[in-house]
């Protein structure tokens, strides 16, 4: 018996020296708690900006969330105002200046849509369908400006056409087919100014939409990431200084920001 209890007892020390205190583990769940919610605010702003600073009794995450609302729906409607544009300009596109060239609505890529608005016409692909290739050679056209541009850049001297056959010939042929309008994409704006100016107006406006939309969408970005620097800042000032703290920024519009923080006592 005397042997046993010598033993248990034994056994009882070495659990003791191997286990780890259970001061320590307390400690390190409350420090593992505490770092969890110092780190969920700034997580929490930085998906929905405000939540971060409401969950922490901050009523400035409003602001946040004010600005949230603001800006996406200026988003949305921003990208509403630019596909209302594009359904009409590529409407007045196919209606007006393809109207005798195309008979179905053919959506291309909008280069095509830009060259509309700085040329009055396409100009024909070949002068002569019937025999030799022969390219548009008006320079008031959009294909005669190309076709313009292949003779400066291939041929030694665009006063001289070389003849036929040759290679600088074949290289600006070349390059003319590339660049120039097909028959099933041709146009005019004679006889419609007033269409032609809409086509204009509409066109710069869509345009115009879609990229303020995308500088929208950097705005909305920033405040995402201000609300959870905000969150973070406030946060681990107040976990650090014990006492609480915020961080409030104040625009002043051209002028710059004024960055205030404080700090109760």
């Amino acid at each position: 018996m005397r042997a046993a209890g010598v033993a248990a007892a034994a056994g009882i020390c070495v659990l003791a020296a191997t286990a780890p205190p259970l001061r320590a583990q307390a400690f390190d769940s409350a420090t593992a708690v505490a770092r969890t919610r110092l780190w969920l605010p700034p997580l929490a702003s930085l998906i929905a900006p405000g939540s971060g600073q409401l969950m922490t009794g901050r009523d400035r995450g409003l602001i946040y969330i004010a600005a949230e609302v603001f800006l996406l729906s200026r988003y949305l409607q921003l990208q509403h105002d630019g596909h209302h544009g594009s359904e009409r300009y590529r409407e007045l596109a196919f209606t007006v200046a393809q109207r005798g060239f195309a008979t179905m609505r053919r959506d291309t890529v909008f280069e095509y849509y830009e060259t509309l608005e700085r040329f009055d016409a396409s100009g024909v692909f070949d002068r002569n369908p019937t025999g030799a290739f022969t390219p548009e050679d008006d320079p008031n056209t959009y294909n005669g400006t190309v076709w313009l541009l292949a003779q400066r850049t291939f041929w030694p001297d665009p006063a001289h056409p070389p003849a036929p056959g040759t290679q600088p010939y074949i290289d600006a042929i070349n390059f003319y087919r590339a660049k120039a309008i097909g028959p099933n994409y041709q146009w005019s704006w004679e006889g419609a100014p007033l269409e032609q100016e809409e086509y204009r107006t509409t066109i710069r406006a869509s345009d115009n939409a879609f990229r303020n939309a995308q500088n929208q969408l950097g705005v909305l970005l920033a405040n995402h990431l201000a609300s959870a620097i905000d969150a973070l800042i406030s946060s681990r000032l107040s976990a650090g200084l014990h006492r609480p703290a915020s961080l409030q920024t104040t625009y002043l519009g051209e002028q710059g920001a004024v960055v205030s923080l404080r700090i109760g006592f």
